[in-house]
């Protein structure tokens, strides 16, 4: 006994302490983008500190050595870097342990925050390394370093390029002892995932979420070609998947902390090969009395696999977010999306509406032969004829690590040098048809013209046929319309109650005076949150106006009818564009 408190007492001598941090990016006047609660919970940090905590059981530096994990996610957690500066070097000073800050999941448009950051740990002698998909999409794909990354390593901070899965510990071993190297590159050794560390977030930093939500991949790689895809490039196209078993107990250490609710952030899930064994891995659990909710991803090829989203519905699913990106096969074809075949999408839609699951598109603005006056008419076309529920849009961007990204460098076309700008709201390339002023008009405009009152009242009826509560469908219209409105964000970056901190400001931008800036930052937020009440009570009249209508049951609309073959001949998605 005396022998066992020794050996915790020595422990307790010799920390490592391991910082994670998710960064934010910056919005348009430089100020960190940060919620009370944010919208979805980072897949990357619950990934990271999962085999953190999995290494620190293992004791991979020692049974002398204690490793602290600690997580942070800067979109729900203001990143206090003095604070955090101090605490770290005054354990350091204390007891000779070590230290290690790691920025993960660094996306392209939140690497200029996470060079900030890293900088100012570095300045104070801490170690300090970037990971992510612009640190991996770069190496994979560009053959000349590009300057962000140069200023990194020119500033003495690591980068980690690949999958952390078997590649944790020497990154530790090599911190502890105060010799990290400069790149860590394992593009080239994709892990296998069976039996590795299930992502994991602590219950306090899921709750920083709204809907409480956890994620977790359940595989990775995608079979298909997408021209503006970073994953492919990354995290290859080879199904690599986790174990029935694995995702049963990371569900059950979930349930445990009191979050059932996930979601499973494979770019395609219906291409994890392992599908099936995990979604009737699920259902048993659900049939056992955990009530799992799940979100996924997938294709627009899932009514063709057999019993796939029946088997989807039975496990929890009850949406799923679909790259629709265009309704123009010749643009589909350009970004060699060839699995996406326009004849196929209201036969997909509909089976999923048929199993009872919300369907989320996704529709890219921007492709070679798009005009504002083309989009316009689009956005009447699918309200019309695709049983959408949710949509959400994205410019089209050629982000680093895709191969759209990497022929426009080779071709030395300009490219927008900022990569806080790489956040798909933003233009950062010439358009063949439009000029920046009116692609970034036309992406504003596509939220209200999809989320006209007409159509919210549309959908509602729509819902009522289908089962959906139409209470609970109004809240999802209206949460991913009013932070594009009023926030000027993207619904996936919102989030509940916006903070901003007065000297969270990017570089080069002054510090503002706190009697113009506390003022100005009150006043933002009863313009912002005074117009979303009234954007929420509006909505909700156009509810009442819904609900109290005779019949609910009895209406249809061309979008619900059953596919027919004669489509080809009366439908708009067909004769509308040439390519179709």
């Amino acid at each position: 006994m005396s022998t066992l408190k020794s050996q915790r007492q020595l422990r307790a001598l010799c920390p490592f302490r391991l910082l994670l941090i998710k960064p934010s990016h910056y919005d348009d006047e430089g100020y960190v983008i940060q919620w009370w609660r944010s919208s979805i919970p980072s897949n990357s940090l619950a990934a990271v500190y999962g085999n953190a905590m999995e290494a620190a059981a293992r004791e991979v530096l020692g049974a002398e050595v204690e490793i602290e994990v600690t997580a942070l996610d800067e979109s729900n957690t203001r990143i206090d870097t003095p604070r955090l500066i101090r605490r770290l070097r005054r354990g350091i000073d204390r007891d000779g342990g070590g230290a290690l800050v790691g920025l993960v999941g660094v996306q392209s448009n939140q690497y200029p925050r996470a060079l900030d950051l890293a900088r100012r740990f570095k300045a104070a002698d801490l170690p300090v390394v970037i990971g992510g998909f612009h640190v991996s999409g770069c190496l994979a794909m560009l053959a000349q370093w590009p300057p962000e990354l140069q200023a990194a390593l020119d500033a003495g901070i690591s980068l980690f390029a690949g999958e952390l899965e078997g590649r944790l510990d020497r990154l530790l071993v090599d911190a502890a002892g105060g010799r990290l190297a400069p790149i860590y590159n394992h593009l080239g050794e994709l892990p296998d995932l069976t039996g590795a560390p299930t992502p994991y977030l602590p219950a306090a930093r899921i709750k920083r979420t709204m809907g409480k939500r956890a994620s977790f991949d359940a595989g990775r790689g995608c079979p298909f070609l997408c021209s503006f895809c970073t994953i492919i490039n990354v995290q290859g196209r080879r199904s690599r998947h986790r174990s029935a078993d694995d995702v049963e107990a990371l569900i059950r250490a979930n349930a445990a902390d009191g979050t059932r609710n996930f979601f499973i952030t494979d770019d395609n899930f219906a291409r994890n090969r392992n599908w099936e064994a995990i979604l009737e891995r699920i259902i048993a659990l659900r049939a056992s009395g955990l009530e799992i909710s799940l979100v996924i991803q997938a294709d627009t090829q899932t009514h063709r696999i057999e019993g796939f989203i029946e088997k989807a519905a039975a496990a929890g699913v009850n949406r799923v977010f679909i790259g629709l990106e265009s309704i123009h096969p010749a643009s589909l074809k350009g970004a060699q999306k060839g699995q996406n075949r326009i004849g196929d999408y209201r036969a997909m839609l509909q089976a999923w509406h048929a199993v009872g699951v919300l369907t989320y598109a996704g529709y890219i603005i921007g492709f070679p032969d798009d005009t504002p006056e083309s989009i316009r008419r689009d956005i009447r076309i699918i309200q019309r004829e695709l049983p959408i529920d949710i949509m959400e849009f994205f410019i089209l961007t050629p982000l680093p690590g895709s191969k759209d990204h990497q022929q426009l460098i080779q071709q030395g076309v300009a490219l927008e040098p900022d990569m806080n700008q790489y956040d798909t709201q933003h233009v950062t390339m010439a358009h063949p048809r439009m000029s920046r002023a009116d692609w970034e008009a036309i992406y504003r405009e596509v939220w209200d013209l999809y989320y006209s009152d007409a159509h919210v009242a549309t959908v509602l009826r729509r819902c009522r046929v289908w089962g959906y509560d139409p209470k609970h469908m109004l809240a999802k219209l209206f949460a991913f319309h009013a932070p594009i409105v009023h926030e000027r964000m993207h619904p996936l970056e919102g989030g509940l109650i916006r903070r901003k901190v007065r000297r969270d400001r990017r570089p080069g931008r002054p510090v503002e005076h706190p009697l113009l800036f506390y003022p100005r930052f009150a006043w933002d937020f009863v313009i912002k949150y005074g117009g979303a009440y009234r954007m929420h009570r509006h909505y909700r009249r156009i509810l009442e106006r819904v609900m109290a209508e005779p019949d609910p049951l009895g209406y249809t609309d061309l979008a619900m009818t059953p596919v027919a073959t004669d489509e080809r001949e009366r439908l708009q998605l067909y004769a509308a564009v040439a390519s179709a």
